[in-house]
Parts: C-alpha cells; sequence; structure tokens
C-alpha cells in the first residue's frame, strides 16, 4: 500500500489523536511541576493550610487558564494558516488545472511510484477530489480535521489542571508535618509517569526521558522551598 493510500485509510487521524495525547500528557506534566514549585515555595515559609490552598488554587487557575489562552491563539493562527494554504491552491486548481495535475503526479513520483503509476493516480485523484489530493499530498492537511482552536483550549485547560491537581491535594491534605514529604513523593511519582508516557507516545527510550522529568521537578521543587524557607526565616 502507497503511502498515500495508508493517508486514506486513517494513518493520518491516527497521528493526530497520537499528537493529542501528547500534548495532553505534556499539559499535565507541566500542572503538576508548577504547581508543585510554588506550594512547595510556600510550604518553606509557612505553615497555614489555607495559604497553601489559596497559593495553589491560584497557580491552577492561573495556570490553566494561560494555557488555554495560549494554546487558543496558537492553534487558531496554524488553522488560519491552513485555510489561506487551502484557499490558494483551490485558486491555482482553478487557474491552471494542467500544471496542479503535473504537479501531483510529480509528487507521487518523489514518493516512490513510476511515472506511469504515478500519473494514472494523479488523474484518479484529481478527478475524484481535486483539492483533497493537492491539500494531502502536497500541503499535508487533512481538509475535513482542520486545527480547532476551541477544542486544543479545553484540552490544555484541563491537562493542567488534572496535573495541577495532585501537588495541591497533597500540600493541604496531609498533617503539617508531612506535607513537604508526601508532596515531593507523590510529585516525584507522578513525573516518573508522565516521563515514561510521554517518551513512549513519542516512540524514543523511556530512560532519559524520566530522568530528566523528575530531575527538572526535583530541581523546581527544592530551589522554591530554599528560597521560601528563607523567605519564612526573614519574616518576609
Amino acid at each position: 500500500m502507497t503511502e498515500s493510500a495508508r493517508e486514506e485509510t486513517g494513518d493520518g487521524s491516527l497521528g493526530v489523536r497520537l499528537n493529542w495525547l501528547r500534548a495532553a500528557v505534556l499539559g499535565a506534566n507541566d500542572g503538576i511541576v508548577s504547581t508543585a514549585g510554588l506550594v512547595m515555595g510556600v510550604a518553606g515559609a509557612t505553615e497555614d493550610r489555607s495559604a497553601l490552598l489559596t497559593a495553589g488554587l491560584a497557580g491552577l487557575l492561573a495556570g490553566s487558564l494561560s494555557m488555554a489562552a495560549g494554546e487558543y491563539v496558537s492553534v487558531s493562527t496554524q488553522r488560519d494558516s491552513e485555510r489561506a494554504a487551502l484557499a490558494e491552491e483551490r485558486r491555482q486548481l482553478r487557474e491552471r488545472p494542467e500544471e496542479e495535475l503535473a504537479e501531483l503526479a510529480d509528487l507521487l513520483r518523489r514518493r516512490g511510484l513510476s511515472e506511469d503509476v504515478a500519473e494514472e493516480a494523479a488523474e484518479q485523484l484529481t478527478e475524484r477530489d481535486a483539492l483533497r489530493a493537492h491539500a494531502r499530498v502536497e500541503l499535508g492537511i487533512n481538509p475535513d480535521e482542520l486545527a480547532n482552536p476551541w477544542h486544543a483550549a479545553w484540552a490544555s485547560f484541563l491537562a493542567f489542571t488534572v496535573g495541577a491537581l495532585l501537588p495541591l491535594l497533597a500540600i493541604v491534605l496531609p498533617p503539617s508535618g508531612a506535607r513537604v514529604p508526601v508532596t515531593a513523593a507523590s510529585v516525584l511519582a507522578a513525573l516518573v509517569l508522565t516521563g515514561w508516557t510521554s517518551a513512549r507516545l513519542g516512540a524514543a527510550p523511556p530512560g532519559r526521558a524520566v530522568a530528566r522529568n523528575v530531575a527538572g521537578g526535583a530541581l523546581a521543587m527544592g530551589v522554591t522551598y530554599a528560597v521560601g524557607s528563607l523567605l519564612g526565616a526573614a519574616g518576609v
């Protein structure tokens, strides 16, 4: 089966789903690390549960809304670019169909088809849906699955929120003396999971990804806790 045929049977959709899943895992990871760093910093300065809860909730909301807004803007720009590219391709098909047919055949030849097969495939794809054929083969766009900024925004919001809930609950639920060690252990365990998952989704060896993830999270918690402790000792 040729590459273009595999795209028609759904490999492209699978890739899109994997990208979304990877983005969700990374969003949850951001929520874990940023909120853990925030609450650990506050925990270094005070043991007051209400202060920890307030800081954690503020960080969760600020982070999730910021992620959602940023993702909405980014994906909206991507969708605008995709629509502009499709509009330009539609214009070219209308104004110079023969040149576009030859271009499609050449692209198929570059993908490994023989000259005769590439020309026949280009003609058949053009007869079926010329714009769709050029969108997939030339632009790498599926016209039926353009980027949706609202989906991206909600996905980022939810992923960050789910990740941020772990350190928030871990810092406010245990008794005073156990808050820091429970939070640190919970966060590091979660980072092992998200690091392993993101590596597997990217078909990469998990060892280095897990080590980087855990080291980054540990550093963030250690630095913010130390800063909070210094500020608390100084009476700030």
